[in-house]
């Protein structure tokens, strides 16, 4: 069977599905790769290298997609990409169903048999596959640098002829991967930093990078779904947890956002008012602009001046650190490919968990249980 890897074709895209020494590990399952030229480039990744590591290189993009029986991508590709793919075709990629109902209505009617990154499920066995939490990592890392390059002030504290130069004070909204990495790289470099979730059991994870957490008397016994995400909260909850966020926002030099709920836009936290508040030159980094943000004045794509705050709203963060991006993201498909490939072919063994809330659609039928649960 043609494994397939080609160009992504959305313009903030760096990352490649799978990199070079992926092709090794992909070969020794008995499959063909084949490589659309340039596919690596934008993170790093040459032409010549995935020759080297056994794979075939094809100029023509549709040519590509005729012959391949399994297509790797990062992204949801076009739809002029997937109408080239043949009936009974596999496509691995990001693709967000839960949100996208006419893509899952297309890959049924079309009889593709999609597995979406972001669907695998959040056990032990699974970790390895786990490309959100991956990406989320890099996400986290990058908002703080970020926000340390437009702060206009030292983040350490700095002992100088002329004085001494307070340490920046940040202040991390969501305690998830991409949270605990914000806040252990804004620990690294030198700011005071204090950290909010609603899920008390993250406390310890917090307190352990050094950074202070934020607690707000809850009422639900349960913040936590599942899957191991936040839960979102009752309005009178909301309220009490405003009324804290705002008096510990004011008093940052820098605010990372980074709270999202599956399959749903991002809960406010930070509103107008509490931007308003904050002192010229502060900074807020919304790492979940893509969903809507979670201030107020986000703008997505956009880095905008409000009252004296510079409000950023970064889109596809990994992709700014594609060639580690991408191979954290090859491992991620890696493991996943293991998985489903017997005697090179795929076999969608669905008493397996991960298989089965991974693969969206086959033969024409909705098959994920969490898809299901949450569209």
């Amino acid at each position: 069977m043609v494994v397939a890897i080609f160009k992504e074709l959305e313009k903030t895209e760096k990352r490649v599905a799978v990199t070079p020494e992926g092709v090794a590990k992909l070969t020794s399952m008995g499959l063909k790769v084949i490589v659309e030229s340039g596919a690596g480039v934008a993170s790093s990744y040459m032409d010549e290298s995935y020759v080297e590591a056994g794979a075939a290189i094809e100029k023509d993009k549709t040519s590509l997609l005729k012959q391949c029986d399994i297509l790797l991508a990062v992204q949801t590709p076009e739809q002029s990409v997937m109408d080239q793919l043949k009936p009974g075709a596999v496509l691995i990629a990001f693709l967000w169903p839960i949100q996208n109902g006419e893509l899952v209505e297309y890959l049924k009617k079309k009889e593709i048999s999609s597995l979406a990154m972001d669907t695998i499920p959040r056990i032990s066995r699974a970790q390895s596959m786990d490309a959100l939490s991956s990406m989320a990592n890099i996400a986290g890392y990058k908002a703080a640098l970020l926000g340390s390059n437009k702060l206009d002030k030292y983040l350490p504290m700095m002992m100088t002829a002329a004085g001494t130069i307070p340490p920046a004070k940040v202040l991390v909204l969501g305690a998830g991967v991409a949270g605990l990495q914000a806040i252990a790289t804004c620990k690294r470099l030198g700011a005071v930093v204090e950290a909010f979730d609603i899920r008390p059991v993250v406390k310890e994870q917090v307190e352990s990078l050094g950074a202070k957490f934020v607690e707000v008397p809850i009422e639900e016994d349960k913040t936590e779904s599942d899957g191991g995400y936040a839960k979102e909260l009752s309005d009178r909850n909301k309220e009490k947890q405003r009324e804290v966020i705002h008096q510990h926002v004011k008093k940052s030099d820098i605010v990372i956002t980074t709270a999202q709920i599956p399959g749903r836009p991002a809960p406010l936290l930070i509103t107008r008012e509490m931007v308003e508040d904050m002192s010229p030159g502060s900074v807020i980094v919304d790492i979940a602009a893509e969903q809507g943000g979670n201030c107020e004045v986000t703008k997505p794509g956009e880095d905008i001046l409000h009252n004296g705050v510079n409000v950023l709203g970064p889109l596809n963060i990994p992709s700014s650190l594609a060639f580690h991006a991408s191979k954290l993201y090859s491992k991620n498909m890696l493991s996943l490919m293991d998985l489903l490939i017997n005697e090179g072919k795929p076999q969608f063994n669905f008493d397996d968990e991960i298989i089965l809330n991974a693969t969206v659609t086959h033969n024409g039928d909705l098959i994920s249980p969490f898809v299901k649960n949450n569209s």
